[in-house]
């Protein structure tokens, strides 16, 4: 089993002026974007990587390299296309407001599984090729690095939260009740019997917990649900 962080990317221009960028060329971060990722490079910093990848949208690829930069030398941020933002079509670049008064956005927010944007994705689609992505770059570096590794897939808001859905098995037509803030952490523990959401939307806190053991003997922990709730992290030791 491998463990898996989402990373929104930071905040852009778009985001802070109510604008759906999609994949326009040219939005990056804008200055409190450009502090947000900072932290979030120095919040991972104490869980070793063992790989990055990230929709290859410029917001992202920023993001991206604020986590590489404190990690070790030689770790680069690999594109992965199937992370990247949602085609939302015809509604890309025009103010949040403006759209909100169409007749698809009620169903947006009701029933997105429903949802093909005009001249652009169905919101289903978006959520099968995240979660293929998320789900294959896993078993990959599962393989590579072993029980326990950690790795960061960067993404977007509406994609980090299908993926969530996936992982809480919950219908996409529930999705939009999880939020997913700009350079906000989740963290997904993919184990053979089922995802485990093991955060959601965070902002601070330490994640060395993370870190997969050390020492020999020690094992990655099992995908069985601990009845009444476990003891959590600490209770293991950090290594």
């Amino acid at each position: 089993m491998a463990t898996v962080i989402l990373v929104r990317h930071g905040r852009t221009s778009a985001n802070a002026t109510g604008v759906l960028a999609g994949r326009l060329a040219g939005v990056a971060l804008d200055e409190t974007g450009a502090e947000q990722v900072d932290a979030v490079g120095e919040r991972l910093a104490a869980v070793r990587l063992a790989d990055v990848v990230t929709s290859p949208l410029e917001r992202c690829r920023q993001t991206a390299r604020a986590i590489t930069s404190r990690q070790q030398p030689g770790l680069r941020a690999r594109p992965e296309k199937g992370l990247s933002e949602c085609d939302y079509g015809d509604w890309q670049g025009r103010p949040l407001k403006e759209l909100a008064k169409e007749a698809l956005w009620r169903t947006v927010q009701s029933q997105p599984s429903a949802v093909t944007f005009p001249r652009g994705e169905a919101m289903r689609t978006m959520q099968d090729r995240a979660v293929a992505a998320v789900r294959r770059h896993d078993a990959r570096v599962a393989a590579e690095a072993g029980a326990g590794a950690v790795w960061v897939a960067v993404s977007h808001g509406d994609v980090i939260k299908s993926v969530l859905a996936d992982a809480l098995g919950t219908h996409l037509d529930l999705f939009q009740r999880i939020h997913v803030d700009p350079a906000s952490v989740s963290i997904i523990r993919y184990t053979d019997s089922r995802p485990v959401v093991l955060a959601l939307n965070t902002h601070a806190g330490d994640l060395a917990w993370l870190n997969p053991p050390r020492r020999k003997g020690r094992r990655a922990p099992s995908g069985d649900a601990v009845v009444g709730g476990g003891a959590g992290p600490a209770a293991g030791g950090r290594s």
